[in-house]
């Protein structure tokens, strides 16, 4: 990436619109708007800083291409620090590449993907947290992942993370400044000390994995499989809990042969409803490939709702999800109560699940406390606990994993004794690994794979 050039691109997404916009960046961005811009006002004599103008957009020639409005907003005071130039124009297709492509014609080049946000991290006005929040903001699924996104663009979580990393600079720079110079007649750091802050650090490190698992729901939404055998009423509670027929629903066992997958909003929590084949043994081939799919399905849920006919009770496709649940949490949902009511709040052997609902997916009775126990399950109940906002992405999450695991395994050498020199190094490879989970000393590969998956534009 060559920084002295001037970049440009459409920023507004493609289709059309009631409004398009063309940014420029780069140390000609004031140069070539000024080239483009005709003002209808008399007492324009040049761009006031931050102000919006009204005039006509135009080519080279001088011939317009629409009327719109323009902003220019110098460095370093601009999103990416450079001198920014906007121009505003009504958003039809044909006109953005018209104003894109007379931009180019004037000096500018093609912005690569995410490079405006990857020059704002490369001069300074944002460390890589904040540059991955902002492409987390445009695709955020949900409200809590807005927030989410915007606590990062803030750079709340980057200032936490550095602050961790300060604190193991701090440690190393005390552990021992005898094995830097053992001739010296130095005191080291006491083992107690020195285990008490990597553990300080440790926990920091925790809360913050415990943020992305919160997080990950709202970001990626929660994958919950309908399971239970043919017949108990699984399409009818997806097509009630959806609100319409999504899903064929039939008396003929095996209906469902395949899965069905929709998505829903359970106050601002997205879901992934799959709705599988009934479990049972059969010898017709096609229901045997969907049987086989659905405990597929079933195996990586983030939440299974087991459904029970309540005429007939548990089953052994109900006891085969129940001792099978290898840490997934099942909600189980006792339907067509409106036939019959189970014999207790909740029965021995639904003990085990997550959650117990009475509903009736023909009546309606209870889908809605269904849906409240799904959010509820599949939030594991964590909601509005402290520090939740403190949510890493994955990327940043693997790398916080992995200082956890030098952070642990430093912990074990400080209680065997080790020698602080081979401490050292862990110290080290921990703060590096922070280091990276911020974008500190980041490789070029890193940066270039991070910012590939950006729009044009952004």
């Amino acid at each position: 990436m060559q920084e002295q050039d001037t970049i440009a691109a459409v920023a507004t997404p493609p289709g059309a619109g009631g409004v398009g916009i063309v940014r420029l960046s780069g140390p000609q961005a004031g140069a070539i708007a000024r080239r483009m811009f005709a003002p209808l006002s008399p007492r324009f004599t040049a761009f006031r800083p931050y102000q919006l103008h009204h005039g006509r957009i135009v080519d080279a020639r001088g011939e317009t291409l629409d009327e719109g409005l323009a902003v220019f907003m110098p460095g370093p005071h601009s999103f990416t620090g450079e001198d920014v130039a906007e121009l505003q124009c009504h958003g039809g297709p044909f006109i953005m590449q018209a104003v894109l492509d007379a931009a180019l014609a004037l000096g500018a080049r093609l912005a690569e993907r995410g490079e405006f946000s990857r020059r704002a991290l490369l001069n300074g006005r944002m460390d890589l947290t904040q540059a991955e929040a902002v492409a987390e903001l445009i695709a955020a699924p949900s409200r809590e992942a807005v927030r989410y996104g915007l606590a990062k663009l803030d750079g709340l979580l980057g200032r936490r993370v550095r602050d961790l990393r300060q604190s193991l600079e701090h440690l190393r720079m005390q552990v021992c400044v005898a094995v830097d110079f053992p001739e010296e007649d130095v005191e080291c750091l006491a083992p107690e000390a020195f285990l008490a802050g990597v553990e300080e650090v440790r926990q920091g490190v925790d809360l913050l994995l415990a943020g992305y698992s919160r997080a990950r729901v709202f970001r990626q939404g929660a994958q919950v499989v309908l399971a239970g055998s043919v017949n108990v009423g699984k399409s009818s509670l997806m097509n009630a809990l959806l609100g319409r027929e999504r899903a064929l629903v039939a008396d003929i066992p095996g209906t469902t042969r395949d899965f069905l997958e929709e998505v829903l909003l359970l106050d601002g929590l997205p879901v992934r409803l799959v709705d599988t084949a009934g479990l049972r043994d059969t010898d017709e081939a096609v229901e045997r490939m969907g049987v086989r799919r659905s405990r597929e399905r079933v195996a990586c849920a983030d939440v299974v709702v087991l459904v029970v006919d309540g005429a007939t009770g548990p089953d052994d496709a109900a006891r085969e999800v129940l001792s099978r649940q290898d840490g997934v949490p099942v909600l189980v949902v006792w339907n067509k109560v409106d036939l019959a009511r189970p014999e207790a709040p909740v029965p021995r052997w639904a003990a085990g699940a997550a959650a117990f609902v009475t509903a009736s997916a023909r009546t309606g009775e209870g889908v809605e406390e269904v849906a409240h126990a799904l959010r509820s399950v599949a939030l594991r109940g964590q909601e509005g606990q402290e520090g939740e906002v403190l949510a890493p992405n994955a990327r940043q999450a693997a790398a916080l994993e992995k200082a956890r695991e030098e952070l642990c395994a430093l912990r074990d050498d400080i209680r065997s004794g080790q020698s602080y020199d081979i401490c050292a190094v862990r110290l080290d490879a921990a703060a590096a690994l922070l280091g990276e989970a911020v974008g500190l000393d980041s490789p070029q590969a890193l940066l270039d794979r991070i910012f590939s998956t950006f729009c044009i534009g952004k």
